[in-house]
């Protein structure tokens, strides 16, 4: 999707990179994939901290039968292990229990696997990239300065599921970032209005104003794509900058449209979120996307199932409408918490 060499995934970005001595310095590899037909979503990621010399990795499998941690189909987090000298993320199973990742093609193929037998979970995969791993380009939110590379993959494999293997056949998406993380690089260093007068284009309810509040470090990362992956797109949504309507800008990320892949129009494509008056999560969006060649993608997604770590934000699973096909993704909804409470009691005062 570019010819920018500074953009380009070298086979040495598989490799863990050698980073300053900054105690924040983070690097991290994540993986996404869904299983449509169960309502099953799936979220592999890995935070190593080199300078710590520890890797905190977690594994975690969501349907529509709960949302927290206690209640999802599966959840696994362990913190902080010590992770030996040298790790080669090309061939790596991680600590105390963790997962395995071995490349089997330079930038494009993988392979992971991970058992836990207590509980009658595994995985056992491949990712192989649909396209070369995508950087936006530095300067764009949220990774301004940080590398980030995304990729569309198809995923193939079994996951065993209370102790029943349900084959995987579909829409996946991994990550690579590095950079420092955390600490200082979490809080915005930017002075803002008080609360009333943060919303850029004021306008419309209660709740949808409190939604654009700017200063919030709030992001939408969203993503769909047809399961025969001819048609899809990938992006980040700027809430902040939304209209009084509530249609928010798309600042990066891809259009595929008949297996043709193109940079996103940040001038053009939007998003329109809607919310459930109760429970204040996504209900569906729509999407209008253009790219750089002024080609045109529409698609409206429907929320399946959801799960939320931390509180301080949901991913939930998508079904897609997108030019009379049927696409997989996610929407990472991403707030803090004071945030959220706010607009969701405006929600539940205005029904």
């Amino acid at each position: 999707m570019t010819d920018d060499p500074k953009l380009v995934f070298r086979p040495e970005d598989d490799c863990y990179h050698q980073l300053s001595d900054d105690p924040y310095e983070t690097e991290t590899n994540w993986w996404s994939f869904n299983i449509p037909e169960r309502k099953i979503a799936c979220w592999i990621h890995t935070p190593y901290y080199p300078n710590r010399k520890t890797v905190t990795w977690r594994i975690f499998v969501w349907d529509d039968q709960g949302i927290e941690p206690g209640r999802l189909a599966y959840y696994k987090k362990v913190e902080e292990a010590p992770m030996p000298d040298d790790p080669d993320l090309r061939d790596i199973t991680f600590p105390n229990g963790g997962y395995s990742l071995k490349m089997l093609e330079p930038g494009m193929k993988y392979h992971l696997g991970y058992e836990d037998k207590e509980r009658g979970f595994a995985l056992d995969f491949t990712h192989t990239g649909v396209h070369p791993p995508h950087r936006f380009r530095p300067g764009e939110p949220p990774f301004v300065q940080t590398p980030h590379f995304d990729q569309l993959g198809h995923v193939i494999g079994t996951m065993t599921l209370r102790g029943e293997k349900i084959a995987i056949d579909g829409v996946g998406v991994r990550d690579r970032t590095w950079g420092p993380r955390g600490g200082p690089y979490q809080t915005s260093q930017k002075k803002h209005a008080p609360d009333s007068n943060r919303v850029k284009h004021p306008g419309g309810p209660l709740w949808r104003q409190i939604e654009r509040e700017r200063g919030r470090g709030r992001i939408d990362y969203i993503y769909g794509h047809s399961l025969d992956f001819q048609t899809g797109f990938l992006g980040f949504v700027r809430m902040q900058d939304a209209d009084a309507k509530g249609w928010a800008p798309m600042n990066v990320g891809w259009l595929l449209k008949d297996g043709v892949f193109g940079e996103i129009d940040k001038e053009k494509s939007k998003m329109l979120n809607f919310r459930d008056p109760v429970a204040g999560w996504n209900s569906h969006m729509l999407v209008d996307l253009y790219d750089e060649t002024g080609r045109r993608l529409e698609a409206e997604g429907q929320s399946v199932s959801r799960m939320s770590e931390g509180g301080y934000g949901l991913n939930q699973l998508m079904r897609w409408e997108m030019d009379g096909r049927i696409g997989w993704g996610e929407d990472q909804d991403v707030w803090v918490g004071d945030h959220f409470a706010r607009m969701l009691n405006a929600l539940r005062t205005t029904r």
